[in-house]
């Protein structure tokens, strides 16, 4: 199971700011605003999700009722945010199944040490962390740090520029804006003049084939970021076909 994070909440700002918290948290984060949404994400991917974050107040019904379905139908623990000072809240909530509450407003770090107790509880932190990934074509070991071609040419790759590879690989599909990107290979976020973030997307693409005026794997999102397209398998061995 990976550390993927369902989370819905009605307030745009505030799944926005949640999802970039925990995602340099090195957490895969989906975001619904509502009930509806909620459900069709977690019929989607409830397999691979390690925690659920219910706000208690939707447009279209109530974290209770999310909480009970997802309790009828899987064991993914959850945590239930709500504005109320009431603990009759919290209590309902947790006789529903939620394994955890906390009201709002609340300190990011405070809800991000609460996730990381639940997954240490549920031994999702002591898993062995996924090796081998595949795309078009390519292998990219986390342990050895390579990546290999099909034709098993090892592509040459700067340490930074693996680690940039790493992260778009292991968030396939989300578009993740530079600032994001720029942490994880830099530890620091980029002025508003700096370039350096878009001359090693360049260059990764280069070192991948990949065509500059129209990428196939790492893609331009227009005032959004970059998203890396190519569809990600998890391996478990690089020989296999």
């Amino acid at each position: 199971m990976t550390r993927s994070i369902l989370v819905v909440d009605d307030d745009q700002k505030t799944r926005q700011l949640l999802k970039t918290y925990l995602e340099k948290n090195h957490y895969i984060v989906r975001l619904a605003q509502d009930g509806a949404t909620f459900m069709a994400e977690f019929e989607r991917h409830h397999d691979e999700l390690s925690l659920v974050i219910l706000d208690v107040m939707l447009p279209d019904t109530d974290g209770f009722a999310l909480c009970q379905t997802v309790r009828r139908r899987s064991k993914v623990p959850i945590i239930m945010l709500t504005a109320s000072s009431d603990d009759t809240d919290r209590i309902v909530g947790l006789e529903l199944g939620a394994d955890d509450y906390i009201a709002k407003p609340y300190n990011p770090r405070e809800l991000l040490a609460r996730i990381k107790a639940i997954h240490r509880r549920t031994g999702l932190d002591q898993a062995a962390p996924i090796r081998h990934y595949r795309f078009n074509g390519y292998t990219l070991d986390t342990l050895e740090r390579t990546v290999i071609a099909a034709d098993g040419e090892l592509i040459r790759l700067t340490g930074m520029d693996f680690q940039l590879l790493r992260f778009l690989v292991e968030h396939a599909g989300e578009i993740l804006d530079r600032s994001l990107l720029a942490e994880q290979t830099r530890g620091r976020d980029l002025g508003p003049l700096d370039r350096s973030l878009d001359v090693q997307i360049s260059r990764l693409r280069q070192r991948l084939g990949d065509d500059g005026k129209e990428p196939a794997l790492i893609k331009t999102v227009r005032g959004a970021g970059y998203v890396f397209a190519a569809e990600v398998a998890v391996i478990s061995d690089p020989a296999q076909p």
